[in-house]
């Protein structure tokens, strides 16, 4: 079922499968849409009088916010899930809209499919803290909320493994796909960021009771999960940072790879570079005359430059291993 009503009166919960009979009963309402239809949709926008701006921008790709309207207050915010595999940039962070409308006894929240921070606190209200609704639908919001930014933790949680085991990857198998998973992990934190950043705000401006269905008493509450959001900042500029430095030891890394190879084909063109020069001069074969090399005559000449190659190879080798290059 896409819209499912509650309202709490007296002590006791009751369902109503209409909406608009939900908001006039007397209690506290919530109203809860997964996955409505338009005309689902349309149905609770008239009964409740949300504005249509807030109505399109759960539906469409738009920042966390919060709006306040005469009669109720709008909240946007996201749930968040890494999405692993051969994806685009946009859907590595798979994000859903929220949407919160806030009235004086009334609560409409919104998501495009069922989210388990969503479900866990419908589960609640419905069965066994029935009086959550008691202390408003202020507070119901912030549980909903609450819920989501505790998801985040949980998110960092998975972005901080990968980071762990990229530095073991660093120090001990620097291949080519640690710098692939660097980069995804660098992306993936900008994404988050870009996420918490006006997530923070929105929570700011319920923090702060600037709407008028957050009652005093519970703007308390509303800070504390500031706080969390602002902690969740803090951490994703600190895994950026790791992030940052891991790769910058990667390619440290792979600097001192690649001049220990250059150094070593070096010393082996050092070594070969006065063998060519021998070669060359005795392989200009001059005929037999009176200025021509005398050892090309003598029967012990191969053996003797072979041998004196040999020496010059040895001597070489033995310096570039007492000077550490080999």
């Amino acid at each position: 079922m896409t819209v499912q009503s509650l309202v709490y009166s007296e002590g006791t919960v009751t369902t109503h499968d209409d909406p608009a009979e939900a908001k006039v009963a007397s209690g506290t309402t919530w109203v809860r849409l997964v996955e409505p239809t338009a005309d689902e949709l349309e149905v609770v926008r008239e009964a409740f009088d949300i504005h249509t701006l807030s109505v399109e921008d759960v539906q469409g790709d738009v920042r966390p916010k919060t709006e306040e309207f005469d009669d109720h207050t709008f909240v946007l915010v996201k749930s968040a899930q890494l999405q692993r595999g051969d994806v685009a940039f946009e859907e590595e962070l798979r994000e859903e809209p929220v949407g919160l409308f806030l009235g004086q006894d009334w609560l409409v929240t919104y998501e495009p499919e069922t989210l388990n921070a969503v479900e866990r606190i419908w589960t609640k209200v419905a069965g066994e803290e029935r009086k959550l609704l008691t202390r408003g639908p202020d507070f119901t919001a912030y549980r909903v909320i609450d819920g989501l930014v505790d998801d985040y933790f949980v998110l960092l949680d998975e972005v901080e493994d990968v980071i762990e085991a990229v530095e073991d990857d660093v120090v001990h198998d620097p291949g080519i796909w640690v710098l692939e998973d660097l980069n995804a992990v660098r992306r993936d934190l900008l994404s988050i960021r870009r996420l918490l950043w006006p997530t923070r705000e929105a929570v700011n401006v319920l923090a702060r009771g600037d709407p008028e269905e957050v009652h005093e008493e519970t703007e308390k509450y509303y800070r504390d999960v500031y706080d969390h959001l602002v902690q969740l900042v803090e951490l994703t500029e600190t895994y950026r940072d790791l992030g940052s430095g891991a790769r910058d030891i990667y390619l440290n890394a792979l600097s001192i790879s690649t001049n220990e190879v250059m150094k070593k084909l070096t010393v082996v063109a050092t070594i070969v570079l006065p063998l060519t020069f021998v070669v060359g001069i005795y392989g200009m074969n001059f005929g037999e005359t009176s200025w021509n090399m005398p050892e090309l005559l003598w029967p012990y000449g191969y053996p003797a430059v072979m041998l004196g190659m040999g020496l010059v190879a040895l001597i070489l080798v033995v310096y570039f291993r007492r000077e550490g290059w080999l």
